[in-house]
């Protein structure tokens, strides 16, 4: 079984909102997500979703995008992104999902030998954008993620890998220690998935810090391709 990612699709099957307005490149972005994901999933893979899947205001939107995924091979995990505004009730929205389509808010999944624990995020101390009002958002989330991490050691067996999954990038570009990266190295995750950053502006598609890979798997950021995390 493998594990791969993609964030930030940001789909608008019944909203007028297309993404190339923002470049080029966006032209047709889910036709090449699709065949990509298609090449390299197989149907007992698991696909990792960052964040801000769909640019739907309300919920039959968002779910319409996301119904749009059923398609495509492999079991499927999602985070809410800070765009995802369509995303409210986490109950209904898995009352409306497929089997195999399943949504994190503070909370954990455990498929076969792998945990994934998830939350949205916010921005971290140090970012360009970072500004006063932003710093109760970030506690909040920090203490979301604790929820989700006291979600996961209840089910996280010996031997079991434990991926975190998160919208926001959870350090700033010099890779300085946040609140989420503490209680990450505390869990002993193994590795983190997120994605919210567009553009040409830097920040390392992979990298390791104590021991942890992260993974930024903006879907543009990738060239609209998933990224292999692991193999299990």
């Amino acid at each position: 079984m493998k594990v791969f990612a993609i964030s930030d699709l940001h789909l608008s099957g019944m909203s007028d909102k297309p993404m190339n307005v923002f470049g080029p490149e966006w032209e047709g972005h889910f036709d090449k997500i699709k065949a990509d994901w298609r090449e390299k999933v197989k149907d007992t893979d698991i696909v990792l979703l960052g964040g801000d899947t769909s640019w739907g205001m309300k919920f039959e939107e968002g779910m319409f995008d996301v119904l749009s995924l059923e398609e495509l091979p492999g079991e499927k995990v999602f985070v809410r992104g800070n765009h995802d505004y369509w995303w409210n009730g986490i109950s209904r929205i898995r009352a409306a999902a497929p089997p195999r389509f399943h949504f994190l808010q503070n909370d954990c999944v455990k498929l076969g030998g792998l945990v994934i624990a998830g939350s949205r995020g916010w921005t971290v101390p140090g970012s360009t954008d970072f500004t006063d009002r932003d710093m109760k958002l970030y506690l909040r989330e920090a203490e979301r993620f604790k929820l989700a991490f006291k979600e996961a050691e209840k089910v996280r067996g010996e031997g079991d890998k434990l991926i975190v999954l998160v919208h926001f990038p959870p350090f700033n570009v010099k890779k300085e220690d946040t609140l989420f990266t503490e209680l990450f190295e505390a869990h002993n995750a193994d590795m983190v998935v997120f994605g919210h950053l567009h553009g040409a502006g830097f920040f390392p598609l992979k990298c390791e810090k104590a021991g942890i890979g992260y993974f930024l798997t903006s879907c543009d950021k990738t060239k609209f391709a998933l990224t292999e995390i692991m193999e299990l």
